[in-house]
């Protein structure tokens, strides 16, 4: 159950804590990431990792697609709903608006960076599950988790954050798993996910701090 965190809970590491370091990194990352990617081929270093995850066993198929849901639209309303019941509307309110925005910006810059999906570039992809559908860079899967999963750390106990920062990556590597993205694709909404949570947080709290006023 969520609460309110202590000092020495709010002790995180200076890229998760600070708004104006996950904007920076993570704006950097995006155009870093965008950059790098291509529409007629992939890179050999970005192959062997894709080919690693997304050749492991069939019997790991439930366990992965249970974690991405974490990523999935879904998880936006679950988790603020969640929030708002434990009596953080604050963390609510920051759920929605990052995750809400997260995903809308994923599709976006899908549109601008156009790069396919893994079964389109590559022989051999291993899809499991539902096919997806429209572009590769970036993923919003690996967006949501992190806007929501790094928004909700400081109000978690030890466990809880633990939890949290398995799950994070986790999201991400299912998404490579069932032959959806490309490592960078998981990266770069990852570094949206990032700059989003940070700008969403810093709206919200300065809301709140007007009308507590």
């Amino acid at each position: 159950m969520m609460r309110p965190a202590s000092k020495h809970e709010r002790a995180l590491p200076a890229m998760l804590a600070a708004p104006g370091v996950q904007l920076g990194f993570g704006l950097a990352a995006l155009l870093a990431t965008a950059g790098a990617v291509r529409h007629d081929r992939v890179g050999p270093r970005e192959v062997r990792a894709f080919r690693a995850v997304n050749g492991l066993p069939d019997s790991v198929y439930l366990p992965a697609w249970a974690v991405m849901q974490l990523g999935a639209f879904g998880a936006i309303p679950a988790s603020a709903a969640a929030a708002w019941l434990a009596g953080d509307g604050e963390l609510a309110a920051r759920l929605l608006i990052g995750g809400t925005g997260t995903w809308a910006l994923a599709k976006a810059v899908k549109r601008i960076v156009r790069r396919p999906r893994p079964v389109t570039l590559l022989p051999g992809i291993r899809r499991r599950g539902r096919d997806a559908s429209g572009l590769g860079y970036l993923s919003g899967h690996a967006g949501v988790a992190v806007v929501l999963g790094v928004a909700a750390l400081p109000r978690l106990g030890p466990g809880g954050r633990a939890l949290t920062l398995t799950a994070i990556p986790l999201v991400g590597l299912s998404r490579v798993y069932v032959g959806a993205h490309f490592p960078l694709d998981i990266a770069g909404g990852a570094a949206l996910g990032l700059a989003v949570n940070a700008t969403a947080g810093t709206a919200v709290r300065r809301y709140s701090t007007r009308h507590r006023g």
